[in-house]
């Protein structure tokens, strides 16, 4: 029998289900407290790390060899049927075939994107599926060597061909810039050595490296030369075939058995911001979760947009552009990122403030667009790589515990110029008996630039306790709204229809 009530019909299930709600959300916001806007995005390990720690397959069967032979497909760069490739034909129908299939699901996202820019570019577009091997498409994809994204470039390799990468944003992460970057690459690579063998191998080992080899050995093809374990690494020797193997398996999926399960391309719209912006406060604006735009914004590498991009082109779902729009339109700097900022005292330097602030020497210069050993001057401002925000954790209790990350204003100093330093215990503990005092009703009335996020910071209390206590089906609020709030306490200056 359905029960149509709900949880909200019974008392006791009402407050159980308010509880948990309001702890989910709290585990959500220590999620966004461990990266506090500024941490690295996660990375995933790359594909081409484990395929190259594979043990080398042995001799392919004379049946992998007829199914090739008899195949009708067509290939538009010169694959060998040595045994080299052919092990490996049969590795990824085999034993390898499930990461395969995964690969080539996550590829139908990109693959028409990456044909359409190999086909203007004049490449054949059997490589389109290098990514297959690099990274299994995924654009998160770190190696142990650093090399990153679906394209999987090293940093310098990567600006050389037109990708930026700071502190704040990598473009090795977004595949379509990437792509444009790897045509790039390999049309210089195959221009230079006239042969996709060795281009290939250069992809993987670095041109002066097969250049080396080529004069060490005397020899001018691939397959000569890495005949030989003298030459080039073991990678390098085993890459080509690997990325010949995928080739003829991903261009064959039905002949070989494979079940592919398409990932679908999201709807986006584009929004261009005029500037730095928090996606945590973005993604509560337009009701998605944080996860969910950093995902279309593969490249950002922390939670903010660069802060002195004047013009980042933020990647929204289809259907928000209009909402975010407006938001962007009534909104000052400080609702869209707000910063913490130090002013710099005479003899100071970025070691000293490091120290003082308790955050790293490289982030706190990178942060700035500076090296460790640049010079500051007096009053010169500096972004502090923290995060603003006053943060709600549930115990072990169940209770909501306040705890200041936010760098507070104290101490103005000799030169009468505002600080930053870290919050004291003492407020600490202060911030949490007054989150677990009785609940006070207010009813407030909603400003301009405000958001649920600061108005349960300025109240005590979570998201989640003033949406249940609205009955709001999302994070949008308008300004004049009412809001009823039940407040962990008394807060300072707050009255009825605040």
């Amino acid at each position: 029998m359905q029960w149509k009530a709900g949880p909200r019909g019974d008392a006791r299930l009402r407050e159980y289900f308010d509880r948990l709600v309001e702890r989910i959300s709290a585990v959500e916001v220590l999620a966004l407290a461990e990266g506090d806007g500024f941490a690295e995005q996660r990375s995933e390990p790359a594909a081409i790390d484990t395929l190259l720690d594979t043990p080398e397959p042995p001799g392919a069967s004379a049946e992998t060899a007829r199914t090739i032979e008899n195949s009708q497909t067509k290939y538009d760069i010169d694959i060998p049927l040595n045994s080299q490739v052919l092990s490996y034909v049969e590795l990824f129908s085999g034993r390898l075939k499930g990461y395969l299939e995964e690969g080539l699901g996550r590829g139908t996202r990109y693959l028409p994107m990456i044909q359409e820019v190999f086909r203007a570019e004049g490449l054949p577009l059997d490589l389109a599926y290098i990514p297959l091997v690099e990274s299994a498409f995924k654009p998160s994809a770190l190696s142990r060597a650093k090399a990153r994204g679906v394209w999987q470039f090293m940093s310098g390799t990567g600006i050389e061909n037109g990708l930026q990468h700071d502190w704040y944003i990598d473009e090795r992460a977004d595949p379509e810039k990437a792509t444009r970057a790897a045509a790039k690459y390999l049309k210089t690579l195959y221009e230079q050595f006239g042969d996709w063998h060795l281009a290939l191998a250069s992809y993987n080992g670095g041109p002066g490296r097969v250049q080396r080899a080529m004069k060490r050995s005397g020899k001018e093809d691939f397959w000569d030369i890495s005949a030989s374990s003298r030459y080039l690494p073991r990678e390098t020797r085993n890459y080509v075939p690997l990325i010949l193997a995928a080739i003829v398996v991903a261009r064959n999926p039905v002949q070989y058995g494979l079940d592919i399960a398409p990932v679908v391309e999201p709807l986006t719209d584009m929004v261009r911001l005029s500037a730095p912006a928090d996606l945590r406060r973005i993604a509560e604006w337009i009701d998605v979760p944080v996860q969910a735009l950093q995902d279309l914004n593969p490249e950002l590498r922390r939670w903010t947009t660069p802060v002195r991009m004047t013009d980042y082109d933020l990647t929204v779902p289809m259907g928000k552009a209009e909402v975010l729009s407006a938001r962007l339109a009534d909104a000052t700097p400080a609702d869209l990122a707000p910063l913490n900022r130090y002013s710099v005292r005479k003899g100071e330097t970025i070691a000293t403030i490091a120290r003082k602030l308790k955050v790293k020497r490289a982030d706190l210069a990178q942060a700035n667009y500076l090296s460790e050993r640049s010079s500051l001057v007096p009053g010169q401002q500096l972004i502090i790589p923290r995060a603003p925000a006053l943060l709600l954790a549930a115990n072990d209790r169940g209770e909501a515990e306040a705890d200041v990350t936010t760098a507070d204003k104290a101490d103005t100093g000799r030169s009468g110029r505002e600080t930053v330093v870290p919050a004291a215990p003492t407020q600490r503990a202060a911030a949490s008996r007054t989150a677990t005092a009785e609940p006070a009703r207010v009813v407030h009335r909603v400003k301009q630039g405000e958001t649920l996020s600061s108005i349960a910071q300025k109240y005590n209390t979570s998201v989640a306790a003033v949406r249940s206590s609205n009955k709001l089906p999302g994070n949008t609020i308008k300004v004049g709204q009412h809001l009823t709030i039940l407040s962990k306490g008394a807060v300072k200056g707050s009255s009825q229809a605040d």
